[in-house]
């Protein structure tokens, strides 16, 4: 499935099937459409990889307005399987950041609350957007790698089913991300675990994309529901930022929230 990145200014790559939910907002930002010096050219969200706080305060501050959201919630990612649920009460209690607000550590956030973004920092890992129309209960998930082996999406969605997330009933998203094609493992005998090997499609390359597909079918989502951006951030270095293919450089926003009525 093609997936068109926007004109709109910072432009943005949709989903279809998130597109058809209403009062949801969603997308994953590119690297264009920000003020970020190279090498962090133009719209870094990310604070603590050398560019200049200001900056970064005026891509946030972008990316906010886009989104039409009053807060963007965000966390340190620390590659683990972590998840930070944002409910009112959990909402008073988060450290003021304009305009952000931060979460504690981890690697999900999730809420059903309005008028707050749930902002990921990529540039090669996945960000996996996940929606429950009926419950209304949406969710952003890190992933790397290591969140792969952790099976940080199967988990999100386990632990998501107590809080009212029907699997059946949910949609999901993955961001442009490190690509078959990108993705050598030169020490994956060490790295990845042997229950992961079936998703080697060369000596030394792995397909993360088909990985998350499996987990989330596993977590009970329906195969239907789940689209997959299937563009890769390594050979996509003009659109997107990427960790492998330049070393040091910017993180993108990938954001999902309930729109104010």
């Amino acid at each position: 499935m093609e997936h068109v990145i926007s004109s709109k200014n910072p432009p943005r790559i949709t989903f279809q099937n998130l597109s058809r939910v209403a009062g949801l907002f969603h997308g994953v930002f590119t690297r264009r459409g920000g003020v970020s010096a190279p090498p962090y050219e133009s719209l870094n969200v990310a604070a603590n990889n050398g560019d200049s706080i200001e900056a970064v305060g005026e891509n946030l501050a972008r990316v906010k307005e886009t989104a039409g959201v009053e807060w963007l919630v965000s966390s340190n990612q620390v590659h683990g399987d972590g998840l930070n649920f944002i409910d009112a009460k959990a909402a008073k209690k988060l450290e003021v950041r304009a305009p952000m607000l931060i979460s504690p550590p981890g690697d999900a956030l999730s809420t059903n609350m309005t008028d707050l973004g749930l902002l990921i920092k990529i540039a090669d890992c996945q960000s996996i957007l996940l929606v429950d129309p009926d419950s209304r209960v949406i969710a952003n998930i890190h992933s790397g790698w290591r969140g792969s082996v952790l099976d940080i999406a199967g988990k999100t969605v386990r632990s998501l089913k107590r809080l009212g997330l029907n699997p059946a009933k949910t949609l999901a998203a993955v961001s442009p991300s490190l690509g078959p094609c990108c993705a050598e493992f030169i020490n994956y005998k060490r790295e990845i675990p042997e229950k992961f090997w079936p998703f080697r499609v060369g000596p030394l390359h792995f397909d993360f994309w088909a990985l998350t597909r499996s987990q989330l079918t596993a977590a009970g989502l329906r195969e239907e529901n789940i689209e997959i951006a299937a563009k890769c951030t390594v050979c996509g270095k003009a659109d997107f930022f990427s960790y492998r293919g330049e070393g040091e450089t910017g993180r993108m926003a990938s954001i999902i929230g309930w729109k104010r009525p």
